[in-house]
């Protein structure tokens, strides 16, 4: 028989936003998670901020990310989730993150990923492997 979970150890996870809430809601063009506009614009990407700098950026929000996505994931324990490694997550940090994200990033965050040699790939799945 197991030990009881500990509800000290569990992680906490944020509350599904209602209805009303949940049209405010925008996903990274890059790397699909999913935050509030004011959490961008307050707090970045916590996986790309260095390639899109989002934070303090009201344009940058609006450019880097949208309100045009599809599915829910919920990542606790993304370095050994398989679903992570099959939307190519497992590397970003736990969070909410959508299954499809519909649009492209600007020209210039994807010459930035040029420059750096990462491929960019869209979160559209048009581009399976």
């Amino acid at each position: 028989m197991s030990d009881p979970v500990d509800p000290n150890d569990v992680a906490p996870v944020a509350p599904i936003p209602s209805n009303a809430r949940a049209k405010q809601l925008r996903a990274c063009l890059l790397c699909s998670i999913i935050q509030s506009p004011v959490d961008f614009r307050k707090y970045g990407c916590p996986n790309c901020e260095e390639i899109t700098q989002m934070k303090q950026s009201q344009d940058r929000v609006a450019s880097c990310t949208t309100t045009h996505f599809d599915g829910v994931i919920a990542l606790l324990e993304p370095e050994t989730s398989w679903v992570a490694r099959w939307q190519r997550t497992a590397k970003y940090v736990r969070g909410i993150y959508a299954v499809q994200v519909k649009g492209h990033v600007p020209e210039d965050v994807e010459q930035e990923l040029l420059d750096r040699g990462i491929q960019y790939r869209r979160r559209d799945q048009t581009e399976m492997d």
